[in-house]
């Protein structure tokens, strides 16, 4: 995606920048839209033989076969990955500038994948052709279908050449995309009784109980959610985004922006001068710890570091869009609990 921070701020600027969203395009699937819910049809075999999987915007693909020529956003792909199911193609943060896998690639072995773009607003049409793609899987910000980091000039093109799926990650909490990451891996031939599949299960619900008895024992303790970026400081709000939704629900005690600040931004965040970064009192900060951020280390503004949390080293990283399998969602949710646990009040 482009630096956010240097997005204009139209509504699709907005999305890509500063929070977790975006608008990309509505590609349409073939089946039936009749059922708003989403689910997964395993009926038959789930590695051959008719395939179909009801998606987040009510669509049910239908294919005669499992897909085995899948392209998908990086983060879908890193989730199916620990699943055991492998992508020809990706779109969206892969490598870094040196080459690297970038956070949101997990696991996955990077040179073994086509990407079809890097950026936000790349996707090389062409190679995905090339692909002979069955399906197209990504995420949805927003409740309009669109999917993440599917361009808006080639949507069309795009979706004439497979169909696609869709798993909604706005205003729900964590558990819910994890568990339809899941069923969708589970129809494209995942073994779910896999013990590192079960393991990594049991270790998130163990990290999730922990997260609840820390933000209960110390509930004065107030974390607050940030992004930065040359220009300004974001300070995310908690009503739109799965895994703040999922923690303010085990009893985290988050700083709010004021709803007026964040109407600009269709509700998702305020967006603060650097000279204004201490609006906010907060005891624990959470930093966005993707690649179009600037990270904690790399910040050089004085009013960052006279923050009484970042005096004290009470900062840590935030999973801003996080990788939909159990195993991937584990660190951040222990992260947090270690950080209340450890942290003192200096706010």
């Amino acid at each position: 995606m482009p630096n956010a921070r240097t997005a204009r701020f139209s509504r699709r600027g907005l999305l890509a920048a500063g929070g977790a969203l975006g608008l990309g395009a509505v590609l349409t699937a073939c089946g039936d839209d009749d059922a708003k819910d989403g689910g997964a049809d395993t009926k038959g075999s789930a590695k051959s033989g008719p395939w179909s999987f009801k998606d987040d915007r009510g669509t049910t693909v239908k294919l005669d076969e499992t897909p085995k020529n899948i392209v998908a956003f990086t983060g879908v792909a890193a989730a199916l990955y620990d699943y055991g199911i492998e992508v020809k193609g990706v779109f969206g943060p892969t490598t870094t500038k040196d080459g690297k896998a970038d956070v949101q690639a997990g696991d996955m072995d990077v040179s073994k994948v086509t990407v079809l773009g890097n950026v936000w607003d790349q996707f090389n049409v062409e190679k995905y052709a090339a692909l002979a793609p069955d399906v197209l899987i990504s995420t949805m910000f927003d409740d309009a279908g669109t999917l993440w980091y599917v361009p808006e000039a080639s949507k069309d093109k795009i979706a004439k050449l497979a169909p696609s799926v869709g798993i909604s990650v706005f205003d729900r909490q964590l558990t819910g995309p994890l568990q339809r990451m899941w069923e969708l891996a589970e129809s494209l031939g995942a073994d779910m009784t896999d013990a590192k599949v079960t393991e990594a299960k049991k270790r998130f619900e163990a990290a999730s109980e922990r997260l609840r008895k820390a933000a209960k024992a110390k509930p004065e303790i107030k974390v607050l959610v940030g992004s930065a970026s040359p220009e300004l400081f974001y300070v995310s709000g908690t009503n739109l985004s799965i895994d703040l939704e999922y923690f303010k629900a085990l009893g985290v005690n988050f700083v709010e922006p004021t709803e007026e600040a964040k109407k600009a931004t269709g509700g998702w965040f305020e967006s603060l001068s650097w000279e204004n970064v201490d609006k906010h009192k907060a005891d624990v900060i959470m930093m966005d710890d993707r690649s179009s951020a600037i990270q904690p280390a790399d910040i050089t503004e004085a009013t960052w570091k006279q923050l009484p949390a970042v005096k004290a080293g009470q900062v840590i990283a935030r999973s801003t869009e996080p990788i939909l399998s159990y195993d991937k969602c584990v660190a951040p949710v222990e992260a947090l609990a270690e950080a209340i646990e450890k942290a003192k009040k200096v706010s």
